[in-house]
């Protein structure tokens, strides 16, 4: 069993170590797990040879925390943990959280409100001359002028605020590992240039051979049409075969985003996960019970990155990408025996995926030399013929894991793309996963119902849904006990009407769908969705929309949707006055009101099978899935 990373004095001693190279600086409790980015990155750079130590959410109000371990002779490495901070810290309507599941005890507070650049300032105060990289997600999707939904307004590239040497984006371990090589044999800090999947600072880009020159800061902060065209431009750089540098002018200076990194081989990627993890939070946190983001992770395996559905309204697709990497077979299944020897195992494998569940081996023939195409996408109006979702990979690779000794239940629980699935072809697959690894719930995400609504998404229609919910019922009898769907709803996504939430809210009251896993849009930095909501206008088509921005409008279409709620009533009234069908109103009372109130889950789901569908039985709600994100960490929370 590795030792954890240092953190304090006292453990580098315990190694003879008087100094450190690297000092990991994170928002989050430290956790010693491959879903955390922190250990991953640590554990990284400790393989190379290099001595990490970590502090866990210091407190920033003082620089006491910060010169905990010392002067690092190379570098501090900062991120606010495997959630932007603001994310972290509030709700879709801009409420504080009442609970930090990456955090000890579940306690709020320990991460400030933008952390990275709290915590980079904080270095600097306390040691002017060492280098500071920031990465992770926070820094990922702000590498360039974007629009922040808690300011309401557009902020310049974090890099500029961090005051940060070089900016990491992705997941971030071949980079980070670059700079502590070229830092260790003794180039300097702002001589960091062309590393591919890292941002900097620089007076003068004329040393670049080839740029893409967005608008200005200044520009597309005053203008929405700038903005979108500043997005157009970057959006379009994404592709790691072909993208070029794209550089922003802020005032004098400018923001130099290097092309993304090439995908990690399936040998590279086996490398970071085969590497000694502990699986758990620090024993630091023991009397404040825990960091309860680990228990849904703990006993999971991470099969692959990346996700070709590219979502508008997702931060992967700017974060780790677009093309699919997997492990190789023989590591995920020498990952899971060592689990199975794990005395703390108790026999069940909690998930088996990445960001989307069911892309594990996912090919497409241009990926490799071409990469992915420019003009159309991948998943979406319609699952591009050319990409194989790879099931002559994942369900071999299934098969061996549920032959492991100590292995009673190998589940799957990221979500699944339901448009991989609906034609006959695939009902034996869907079968197999149902029968040996669906734990009773399969999750997908619809997201909505009304099709311009989808398309804003970047979503398939919703007839994919329809034969995908005919699939899963024409399979559900030849199961040894019945499955439910766990379907995730948007509400008010740009684009949506108060008209198209009504479409939804029909839509699942004749289906006799009552959804708790509903999300409240939140415009998410650097994404497509994002840019939509702050200009009101598809910056990819020009198209004007209709963006619901008061959180009267908001709630009225949440509670359309969660019709059965006795707390939204009045909001329904309102939402049908607002849109002269009141008329609808015995509907609604009818669907939600009196005993089928207060009916079981399974009374829902017997009205349920009349109309074709099978729900799940009621659940709390859980936090949605992100990016799912990097974000590495599988305690889902929408990005």
């Amino acid at each position: 069993m590795p030792d954890f990373l240092p953190i304090s004095r006292s453990d580098m001693r315990k190694r003879g170590w008087d100094d450190l190279d690297v000092i990991l600086i994170t928002g989050d409790a430290y956790v010693d797990h491959p879903a955390y980015g922190v250990a991953l990155i640590g554990r990284v750079l400790e393989s190379r040879g290099y001595r990490v130590g970590v502090i866990a959410q210091p407190d920033w109000r003082s620089t006491a925390d910060f010169e905990r371990l010392g002067r690092p002779t190379l570098f501090f490495g900062i991120t606010s943990g495997n959630v932007d901070s603001m994310v972290a810290n509030y709700t879709a309507n801009k409420r504080p959280r009442q609970k930090d599941d990456y955090a000890p005890g579940g306690r709020t507070g320990l991460r400030p409100d933008r952390a990275l650049i709290v915590y980079a300032n904080r270095v600097r105060q306390a040691f002017k001359d060492v280098p500071v990289v920031i990465g992770g997600i926070e820094a990922s999707m702000r590498r360039l002028a974007h629009y922040d939904y808690w300011d309401n307004r557009v902020r310049r590239s974090i890099l500029f605020d961090a005051r940060a040497h070089i900016l990491v984006y992705g997941m971030g371990e071949s980079q980070t590992v670059e700079i502590a090589r070229r830092l260790a044999r003794g180039e300097a800090a702002d001589r960091l240039d062309h590393i591919p999947g890292t941002a900097v600072i620089r007076k003068d880009p004329a040393f670049l051979s080839e740029a893409v020159t967005i608008p200005a800061c200044e520009a597309v902060a005053d203008d929405p049409e700038a903005f979108n065209r500043a997005f157009t431009l970057f959006y379009g750089e994404q592709n790691p075969v072909t993208a070029r540098p794209v550089v922003q002018a802020h005032g004098d200076r400018f923001a130099v985003v290097y092309p993304p990194p090439m995908p990690l081989s399936p040998v590279e990627l086996d490398a970071i996960y085969e590497l000694d993890y502990r699986r758990d939070w620090h024993p630091i946190y023991a009397a404040a019970g825990g960091v309860q983001g680990v228990e849904t992770v703990r006993h999971s395996l991470v099969t692959h990155r990346g996700c070709s559905g590219e979502c508008n309204f997702c931060s992967l697709y700017f974060h780790q990408g677009r093309m699919v990497q997997s492990r190789s077979a023989d590591s995920i299944v020498g990952e899971a025996r060592r689990l199975a020897r794990d005395p703390a195992f108790r026999g069940t494998i909690t998930d088996m995926g990445g960001p989307t569940a069911n892309l594990y081996g996912a090919d497409c023939p241009r990926w490799a030399e071409k990469g992915f195409c420019g003009n159309k996408r991948c998943m979406a109006p319609r699952t591009c013929p050319s990409l194989d979702p790879g099931y002559d990979r994942s369900l071999p690779l299934y098969r061996r894991i549920r032959e492991i000794p100590g292995v009673k239940h190998a589940f799957i629980g990221s979500g699944f793309r339901h448009d991989l699935f609906g034609g006959s072809g695939a009902d034996a697959c869907l079968e197999e996963l149902c029968r040996f690894h669906v734990s009773g719930q399969m999750k997908v995400a619809p997201e909505h119902v009304s099709n311009p609504v989808l398309d804003a998404m970047g979503k398939p229609r919703i007839d994919t849904y329809d034969t995908f919910v005919n699939q899963f019922n024409r399979i559900n009898p030849r199961l040894p006990s019945r499955r439910y769907l766990v379907n995730y709803f948007i509400s008010a996504h740009p684009g949506s009407t108060l008209k198209d939430a009504l479409e939804m809210a029909l839509y699942l009251i004749q289906r006799g769908i009552h959804p708790e896993q509903v999300q409240d849009f939140i415009p998410l930095p650097l994404t497509l969705s994002g840019a939509m909501y702050h200009t009101e206008k598809n910056p990819l088509t020009g198209k004007r929309m209709h963006v619901a921005k008061t959180f009267r409008e908001r709630k009225m279409q949440r509670a359309l949707v969660q019709y059965r709620n006795p707390s939204n009533r009045g909001l329904i009234r309102d939402a049908l006055k607002t849109l002269a069908a009141e008329h609808l109103v015995p509907l609604f009372v009818n669907a939600a009101g009196g005993k089928a109130t207060r009916r079981s889950g399974r009374d829902g789901d017997r009205k349920a099978n009349r109309a074709g569908v099978q729900p799940a039985p009621a659940v709390k709600s859980a936090a949605r899935r992100g990016g799912k994100t990097a974000t590495a960490a599988r305690t889902k929370r929408r990005r």
